[in-house]
């Protein structure tokens, strides 16, 4: 949502306009919010549009007709007023964000995602269509994107063409989903040219949708019946990435308990919805402080503060601006199959693709070891599916045996140790398991993950598990399942696992142990209000270091350190922006060494002492906003993925640019930057081993040293 500007309308009917949301075909659309805290969305006509000829009759005819359609999929209108000057109508607000957000924000949607918003706006359309009605604004600003599907919003408001437009525009708009580019109109010529950024699976009906006879275009109805002959499975749960899962998350919070008064309070609202994800990482915190305020029930440890440059005088640290030449590049090598994920030892970087894993030597990038028909695990890509440890690369894969398998492989030969299917079928249960990421402490290998069930789909809460296996056979030794095990933080040693509940909207989460020395039981808990931005399913907002447990809690902006056998804590502080709005940490990293934490909040990036929470250094990028609304760090609002890594004196981070940054840990100060133009839409992969950094962007992978040289 964009800021109000002057001379934009303040008021429509009993609804305050606190933002922009996007375009309609004859009109802009609003964020008004009603003296009792009801949130909708207005479209308010333009004047010209509003002053043609016996407009006002049409537009009270349509918002009769309009009010009566509901079904799935369609946000109802809740209110008008035809004889406004301007008009207005009113449709309901629905958590989500829209496709044009999403898909610039997040990248293009992979095929099920897809075939999921075909589905959702063709029964949309035969529903409106029904009635009799055009929707006449179907785009990338009136689709919504929700957890549970996509949703239509925001009718035209001119009555004008037929439903074979309509149809045109459902296609425009799901190429504009595969692609990112919009068209308009397009010539029989140019049609396959259009479509073949399309899945296979859509191109015959996505293209029919766009043929530029309208005659030929099919009904929404056949659409549906289209889908339905395919056979093919829709996905369910978790549809969409878990950044933009995360992202609509808090939105649902920001229009849900941000209240004052019984009312949603105007400055949160706008935060909530302007922000989205940078709620999660720090939205307000290009410059931060810790505050004063203890959101702890215990004392706090020592005062220390994240300077602004307007402070620095105090003796504190002065933030270190990013600034850093290119890398230099120690080595190229190019690949037939573009990388899922990778893994690296010193020694060498396993690359794991969807037709094969591979070896090649970290230092020349030539091949190393013998190639393995494990592939890429379907649905792993955005998590952490590998680890290496104690000279064994660990990772989730397909065999041609069998999906869902964790394997174990040798460092230095190459040999297969071990491999061990994840498929768990109890008897009468119908519960899927979904292996989300693999990790190695002692000698056990833990895999975690979410079971989805029949009722999984339409609960708040998730089912997560822990299954532990024997680092030298894949010997199962003992699981756990639960809704208070959403993300588990394996340590690289030690008995003592950290678990994050699932969060029902509105409640506290918990942070608890798991002792893997008693097969998984539950050992001490620690409640986190207002913490529900944290626990989607994925890597988690903790560390480890020292025997201690770091986490993000209290209302999100503080840093707990707490003794990882008895849950008691040892130090907290909270950090706090200087314009005041709410702080997000991101996800957090420890040093190889476990002296320092590094803490993602908003553009800074602070090096923590984790013996006793003291601030050590911070780094800012460059062209951050005063807020932290531009240029954030990646790992602050990632809740996957490894998003910042060390090696001995080196910690690695991403940004919003998709810039990797490599920081002298000593210092601050940036060594050198990494950002490749032909890299894909959703960023490089890239991981640590060693002294060196490997990145692999579209078929080539790229080594570059710690200290770039």
């Amino acid at each position: 949502m964009d800021k109000l500007e002057a001379g934009d309308l303040q008021q429509a009917g009993p609804y305050s306009l606190i933002g922009k949301w996007g375009t309609a075909g004859a009109g802009e659309i609003f964020v008004g919010r009603s003296d009792d805290g009801r949130v909708v969305l207005v479209t308010v006509v333009k004047p010209e549009v509003a002053a043609a000829p016996e407009f006002r009759e049409r537009f009270r005819a349509r918002v009769e007709a309009a009010r009566a359609v509901s079904g799935d999929f369609i946000a109802p209108m809740v209110d008008a007023d035809p004889d406004a000057q301007p008009p207005w109508s009113a449709t309901a607000f629905v958590r989500g964000l829209p496709l044009r957000r999403a898909v610039n924000r997040y990248g293009r949607l992979a095929e099920p995602a897809l075939r999921k918003v075909v589905a959702g706006l063709a029964q949309a359309m035969t529903r409106i269509h029904a009635d009799g009605l055009i929707h006449a604004d179907v785009g990338p600003d009136s689709v919504l994107l929700t957890v549970n599907g996509p949703c239509i919003s925001a009718f035209g408001t001119v009555d004008a063409g037929s439903p074979m437009d309509d149809m045109f525009d459902l296609g425009a708009t799901v190429l504009f989903a595969a692609s990112g580019s919009e068209l308009e109109r397009v010539r029989g010529a140019e049609l396959d040219t259009v479509t073949s950024a399309l899945p296979t699976s859509l191109r015959e009906v996505i293209g029919g949708c766009m043929d530029p006879d309208p005659s030929r275009r099919p009904t929404a109805e056949q659409v549906v019946d289209y889908l339905d002959r395919q056979d093919l499975p829709f996905p369910s749960g978790n549809w969409l990435p878990v950044e933009l899962t995360a992202e609509i998350e808090v939105l649902a919070a920001a229009t849900e308990s941000r209240t004052v008064g019984g009312k949603i309070s105007r400055r949160h609202m706008i935060v909530g919805l302007a922000g989205g994800a940078l709620l999660i990482g720090g939205a307000a915190a290009a410059t931060v402080a810790f505050s004063s305020e203890d959101l702890s029930p215990t004392p706090a440890g020592p005062s220390v503060r994240t300077p602004s440059p307007a402070t620095s005088s105090t003796g504190e640290p002065t933030p270190v601006i990013l600034d850093a030449p290119d890398a230099t590049k120690a080595w190229t090598a190019a690949g037939g199959s573009a990388p899922t994920y990778l893994e690296a030892s010193d020694k060498v970087v396993m690359i794991v693709t969807d037709q094969t894993t591979a070896f090649v030597d970290a230092s020349t990038g030539k091949p190393a070891l013998r190639a393995l028909n494990s592939t890429s695990m379907f649905g792993s890509n955005d998590w952490s599916p590998t680890t290496y440890a104690g000279g064994v690369f660990y990772y989730l894969c397909d065999l041609p045996g069998g999906r869902h398998t964790v394997a174990a492989v040798d460092g230095t030969t190459g040999d297969a140790k071990w491999a061990t299917s994840m498929a768990m079928s109890d008897a009468g249960s119908a519960s899927t398991y979904h292996a989300r990421y693999v990790a190695a402490s002692g000698n056990t290998v833990y895999v975690c993950g979410r079971v989805q069930s029949r009722t999984s789909s339409t609960s708040e809460e998730t089912t997560g598990y822990i299954r532990a296996f024997d680092g030298a056979t894949g010997k199962g030794l003992w699981r756990v399942e639960g809704t208070d095990i959403n993300n588990v933080l394996v340590p690289p040693s030690g008995s003592h696992l950290l678990a994050a509940s699932s969060v029902p909207r509105g409640q506290a989460g918990q942070v608890q142990m798991i002792d893997a020395g008693k097969q998984g039981a539950r050992g001490w808990k620690t409640a986190i209000p207002k913490a529900a931005y944290y626990f989607n399913t994925g890597w988690p907002l903790t560390c480890y270091a020292a025997g201690l447990f770091f986490f993000a809690g209290g209302s999100g902006g503080t840093l707990f350190a707490v003794d990882a056998a008895t849950g008691v804590e040892k130090w907290h502080q909270p950090f706090e922006a200087n314009s005041g709005d709410q702080v997000r940490l991101g996800s957090l990293t420890a040093s190889l060494d476990g002296t320092t934490i590094y803490v993602p909040v908003g553009s800074d990036l602070a090096a923590v002492s984790s013996a006793d929470g003291t601030l050590k250094w911070v780094a800012r990028l460059t062209g951050a906003s005063r807020i932290g609304g531009s240029n954030m760090f990646n790992a602050s609002l990632r809740t996957t993925g490894k998003s910042a890594q060390c090696s001995a004196d080196t910690v690695f981070v991403t940004d919003t640019a998709k810039t990797l940054w490599a920081i002298d840990a000593a210092t601050g100060k940036a060594r050198w930057k990494y950002n490749d133009p032909g890299q894909p839409d959703l960023g490089f992969k890239w991981t640590v081993g060693g002294d060196h950094v490997f990145i692999a962007s579209n078929l080539t992978l790229t080594a570059i040293s710690t200290h770039g040289k």
